[in-house]
C-alpha cells in the first residue's frame, strides 16, 4: 500500500490544498457567496465542466467547500466555502495586492 506523503513546509501543504489552475479561482468566487454549480461554470472563464466537478470535490475533500443539494425538483447543488475555506480569504487577498 502507498502512503501520500504529507509536506512538511507549510507553503507546500497549502499548495497541495489549492494549487492548479483553477482551485483559487473557484475559491474566489466563493469567498463572494454560495454558488450553483452551473453558476459558477459561467462565471469562470474557459473552465470545463470535467474540470470543474474534479476540483470541486477535490476542494471538498479537503475541507476547504461543502456541497448541498437544494430539496428542489429537480434537485440543484448548491456551492459554499466552510469555516476553513473562509480562512483562506486573508491569504488569497494579499496575493492580490
Amino acid at each position: 500500500m502507498v502512503q501520500k506523503r504529507t509536506p512538511e513546509c507549510p507553503v507546500e501543504a497549502a499548495l497541495s490544498v489549492i494549487g492548479g489552475r483553477w482551485k483559487i479561482l473557484i475559491i474566489c468566487r466563493l469567498f463572494e457567496g454560495k454558488h450553483r454549480f452551473n453558476e459558477m461554470r459561467r462565471s469562470i472563464a474557459g473552465v470545463s465542466q470535467r474540470v470543474l466537478t474534479h476540483n470541486l470535490r477535490e476542494l471538498e475533500r479537503d475541507g476547504v467547500v461543502e456541497r448541498r443539494v437544494l430539496p428542489e425538483s429537480p434537485p440543484h447543488v448548491e456551492y459554499g466555502l466552510t469555516a476553513f475555506g473562509r480562512t483562506l480569504e486573508p491569504v488569497l487577498d494579499r496575493l492580490c495586492e
